[in-house]
């Protein structure tokens, strides 16, 4: 007879980190005893999966890097818990500080997020371009965002799945697990934890020079997956303001309308139209994710492979 599904699922997307994983994994198997583990190995070249195996948590592979974002839909879809806890494996997030988590759900918060301290982050421009993050997200959505981007969250297993459509594979998953949640009217909630330095000899994936580009989309997506009147409104407002001081300058000057006036005035309704059509495409995208058939849950777990067997990795 099939066991029951477990109240809590822990989630920890892992590439390269065999020196932090095991301990990370005893730590929570010792915490939540009765909790699923899941360490999704997204492609390491290291013994990740076996240090993982060994401690006692279920180890999914990625044959290939496919990144942070896939790695912890791979978890999503494989998780069997109500709630699902989503950690970094580098070992900068202590366990222990999941319970807290775990308290704020049964206040009714379906999303709770492991906000960290601003001198928390790694370095200055990161500092710096988080807070931007989370000032942009909080103008979109209208609700304070603490730590937009934090790995460390905890939601309930079902919202997760109906926007799993969403993720991408990426660093950014976070980012739109939060931007989802609220879009969809579901309780947020920030909590501020300690963060550790990150252990072990492992370097971060993520490089300024080349992600900075990534950033910038991610930016971007803040603002047209959550509310994209406000991304396209202001520039359309801007264009038909220098389109209409540029009438009241020639008008006055010499009676005519120019060619530069009605192109500003063009492109200014088109900017607008294209927002307002936007919006109605992100309406639609969310009742669809809302529906109870909605989103990806007909999408079954995978079938245990060679990087998933009974026996071990």
């Amino acid at each position: 007879m099939s066991q029951p599904p477990p109240e809590l699922s822990v989630v920890l997307p892992a590439r390269d980190e065999a020196a932090t994983v095991g301990g990370l994994v005893a730590d929570l198997r010792r915490l939540y005893p009765d909790a699923e583990i899941l360490v999704v190995d997204d492609g390491s070249r290291d013994a990740t999966g076996e240090e993982a195996h060994r401690h006692g948590a279920r180890v999914l592979r990625h044959p290939a890097p496919l990144g942070n974002g896939a790695a912890i839909k791979s978890g999503i879809r494989a998780a069997r818990g109500t709630w699902i806890a989503i950690l970094d494996a580098d070992g900068q997030h202590d366990p222990a500080e999941l319970a807290r988590l775990l308290a704020l759900t049964r206040e009714g918060y379906e999303l709770v997020v492991g906000a960290r301290r601003p001198e928390a982050h790694a370095s200055r421009p990161r500092r710096l371009a988080n807070l931007v993050y989370n000032r942009l997200a909080g103008w979109a959505s209208g609700q304070p965002i603490a730590d937009l981007t934090s790995g460390f969250r905890l939601a309930r297993r079902e919202i997760l799945l109906s926007i799993l459509p969403l993720l991408p594979n990426g660093f950014s998953s976070p980012t739109t697990i939060t931007m989802a949640f609220l879009r969809l009217g579901r309780p947020v909630a920030h909590l501020e934890v300690d963060v550790r330095p990150r252990q072990g000899p492992g370097a971060s994936h993520i490089r300024p020079l080349r992600d900075g580009g990534r950033f910038l989309l991610i930016i971007l997506r803040i603002g047209t997956l959550y509310a994209p009147l406000k991304v396209f409104t202001p520039p359309a407002i801007a264009l038909f303001l220098l389109g209409l001081v540029n009438y009241i300058y020639t008008f006055s000057s010499a009676h005519i309308i120019t060619p530069m006036t009605t192109v500003l005035w063009t492109v200014a309704i088109l900017i607008f139209m294209l927002g307002l059509i936007s919006e109605q495409i992100t309406t639609l995208l969310y009742v669809t994710l809302a529906r109870p058939n909605g989103g990806d849950r007909s999408v079954p777990a995978p079938a245990p492979t060679d990087g998933e067997r009974p026996g071990g990795p």
